[in-house]
């Protein structure tokens, strides 16, 4: 039998020896984010998803073997455990298997084959359903039970009874049932219709059927929810004579005199008691996968939306658009620190727009804003329009750009929100937040439950800890693959460092306001309850610019400086090189002295030694400076203006089962079919795309009305120009 290590090993396609490495460091309190960037050697390089894959596999097996353990017991208490029993038990690859044979021995409610029990008629049924040739006639062997002191009056109600009590017993033969799933799964169909004449969002599923194996995910998603809401009635079918003909080779043995009635009890047990069960089980199968796969796909999304790359270094304006209660706005320095606010109304009319327009422009030139961040909510049209005519109206050196304001009102009314800007309220906490997300959209978005950001699909749908818990670890290993400057950040930024709480994020916060900024790393074990795990966790992933001492504010963990300092000596580099960015030709003395060589001599594997190098190369770097920028307009474009075969430049903004959603500038996402994706054949969009790309496309149709755009990438023309 396997180990979990091993199976763990199989299906990761990784070494036995890494896969218990790192089952041990997590059993010894490590953060995934720590194993992963400062434990390479101990388990290959793997990354952070393949860790986080590896985690939630040992959390399931070690809840199989769990459950396993629980079910023998709860069997041997019976005094019915055998041999056999005890190692199909721990044969029994998922727990769907171990329930599976754990069935005839679960606490049942009352059922017609208990009442039959309890009327004495086992040993009957025992009799008939052992299909002996020598088996006397069901209608005279059931003479024998008559007895109307147990309520058995006749030969007919005791042969009832048996077949009831065979039928259960047959329903509850894990064999039997995987057999059948198995069958199901292949061969069955879901099939759902309308339950009325009224249109719904669910058309498509008002006359559907699809074989089970086929089905997407966000078929099964959608299906459900419109079941919930009652527009639909969801069934699933199976080839019935089939099914009963796996049943009957199963259970049923020719020749017996018993043969017939063994045969109306699988046909009972099979309508009666297997088939809805099985329903039940498949259809929450399908959900689970689906349900699955939405998570991955979010967490998929939500990885390059948090990575986008900041536009650093401008003083912006925030514009958090509305019609009633005017348009908010808030200029915030390079910092994110808030300078002014105010409150416009563009959309009241001519008069004041133009007052508007004035207004804003004395807090451009005040202020120095060279970027404009407007909210994509309600009046983001008209807000737009007016800050393209503000732009003109102050001769350029200024550009704006559309975000996202999901979850931005959850934010402002929260009592994050509320404990950040005590002075502000609500709405101007909005544009805030709308003009922070322009300049640095990880530290923004890491204040917002990820599950208000709106890059998913069926969000609301899925288990809400499992969501909880994937969402929470992407955003987790953004934040540290970034590294966070630990004189800067807010709370809610620090608490997502590896090895930190919300209780030491806030003593961080605490300790710098009563002490000033840190000045090196050390300082931090002066932090309250900051301990030394928590230290040896977390210090790697937090940058000290204020540092004397460059490895501070580097991710070169302090376990390693020594190392680096003796790279250093060895490659004929000084600490004072690194500060002066004059490490060009470490990697080519690295690749003549011999990594490996280098990595001995410095007491760290390879990997770490590699690492090291690379830091030491680009203090301070940002790995999100690596990816194409935002795009910043200056002008605007409306859906009326689109033609078929416009070439535009755009962002993807969600990318789901059927397509991925691009904003190309005009207020209203267009629609890339995966059909239209690429020239390669791709299973789903996220083999070609992700959240942030910069694409290229082709517009296929634009209805104004409708509000809906169709746009193609594989189409675009290989010399084609985007307009903008």
């Amino acid at each position: 039998m396997e180990t979990i290590s091993q199976i763990l090993a199989r299906e990761l396609n990784q070494k036995v020896e890494y896969v218990d490495n790192v089952i041990s460091l997590l059993d010894e309190g490590n953060t995934l984010p720590f194993i992963a960037r400062y434990r390479k050697e101990l388990h290959g390089s793997m990354d952070d998803t393949t860790l986080r894959t590896l985690q939630d596999w040992l959390q399931y097996l070690r809840g199989l073997e769990q459950r396993r353990q629980e079910v023998k017991s709860a069997i041997e208490n019976q005094g019915k455990l055998t041999e056999e029993l005890s190692a199909a038990i721990d044969a029994a690859a998922t727990l769907a298997e171990v329930e599976d044979l754990y069935r005839p021995y679960k606490q049942k409610r009352r059922t017609r084959a208990t009442v039959a029990r309890e009327k004495g008629l086992e040993p009957l049924a025992a009799l008939l359903y052992a299909q002996e040739r020598d088996c006397p006639d069901p209608l005279a062997a059931a003479a024998d039970y008559v007895d109307p002191e147990k309520g058995v009056e006749t030969a007919e109600e005791a042969l009832q009874g048996a077949s009831d009590i065979i039928a259960e017993d047959i329903s509850d033969d894990a064999s039997v049932r995987k057999i059948l799933r198995e069958q199901l799964m292949r061969q069955g169909f879901l099939v759902s219709a309308a339950t009325g004449e009224e249109d719904s969002v669910y058309r498509l599923y008002y006359d559907f059927r699809q074989p089970l194996g086929k089905l997407q995910g966000h078929q099964i998603l959608a299906i459900n929810r419109g079941e919930r809401e009652g527009f639909l009635k969801v069934d699933v079918e199976n080839d019935r004579e089939g099914a009963l003909i796996t049943l009957r080779r199963q259970v049923v043995r020719p020749g017996s005199p018993a043969m017939v009635f063994i045969r109306a009890a699988a046909e009972d047990a099979y309508d009666r008691l297997i088939f809805p069960s099985l329903e039940r089980e498949v259809r929450s199968t399908l959900t689970d996968e689906a349900s699955e796969g939405a998570i991955g796909q979010f967490a998929l999304n939500l990885r390059p939306l948090l990575m986008q790359p900041p536009v650093k270094g401008h003083v912006t304006m925030g514009l958090d658009p509305g019609y009633r209660m005017g348009c908010k706005v808030a200029v915030v320095d390079e910092t994110g620190k808030v300078l002014d606010t105010a409150v416009v109304y563009p959309t009241h009319g001519e008069r004041q727009k133009q007052e508007a327009i004035a207004k804003l422009t004395k807090l451009i030139h005040a202020h120095g804003v060279t970027h404009i961040a407007i909210g994509n909510g309600t009046a983001s049209r008209e807000t737009e329009q007016m800050a393209v005519e503000l732009i003109r109206q102050v001769g350029g050196g200024v550009s704006y750009m559309i975000v996202s304001e999901a979850g931005a009102s959850v934010y402002s009314a929260s009592p994050l929100a509320a404990e950040e800007f005590p002075q502000f309220d609500v709405n101007l906490r909005s544009a805030v937040s709308i003009a922070r997300r322009l300049q640095d959209p990880l530290a923004e978005l890491v204040k917002i439950d990820p599950k208000a950001i709106g890059v998913g699909q069926y969000q609301h749908d899925m288990p809400p800890k499992r969501l909880d818990e994937a969402l929470s670890g992407v955003v987790e290993d953004c934040v540290n693959a970034v590294g966070v400057d630990v004189n800067t950040a807010s709370p809610s930024l620090l608490r997502q460092v590896a090895g930190l709480t919300a209780t030491t994020a806030k003593n961080i916060v605490k300790y710098r306001e009563d002490n000033g900024p840190f000045t090196t790393r050390k300082q931090l074990l002066k932090v309250p309850k900051l301990g030394p795990k928590a230290y040896e966790q977390c210090a790697g992933f937090l940058r000290v610019p204020e540092s004397k001492a460059v490895l501070d504010n580097t991710a070169v963990h302090p376990e390693s400086y020594a190392a680096a300092e003796r790279l250093l000596e060895l490659t004929g580099y000084a600490m004072s090189d690194v500060a002066a960015g004059k490490l060009a030709d470490l990697d080519s003395r690295i690749r003549e002295k011999g990594a490996e060589a280098l990595a001995e001599a410095c007491g760290v594997g390879v990997p770490t030694l590699l690492d090291v190098a690379k830091e030491l190369q680009k203090p301070g770097r940002d790995p999100r400076d690596e990816l194409p920028p935002p795009i910043l307009r200056t002008d605007v474009l409306e859906i009326k203006d689109l033609k078929p075969g416009m070439v535009l430049t755009g962002t993807v903004r969600n990318v789901i089962d059927f397509g991925a959603f691009v904003d190309i500038g005009v207020h209203q996402d267009g629609l890339v079919h995966v059909s239209q994706i690429s020239n390669k054949f791709i299973r789903h969009p996220s083999e070609a795309v992700s959240v942030g790309d910069i694409v290229q496309v082709v517009v296929l149709e634009a209805d104004e009305k409708k509000k809906r755009i169709s746009l193609s990438m594989k189409q675009v023309p290989k010399d084609g120009t985007p307009r903008m």
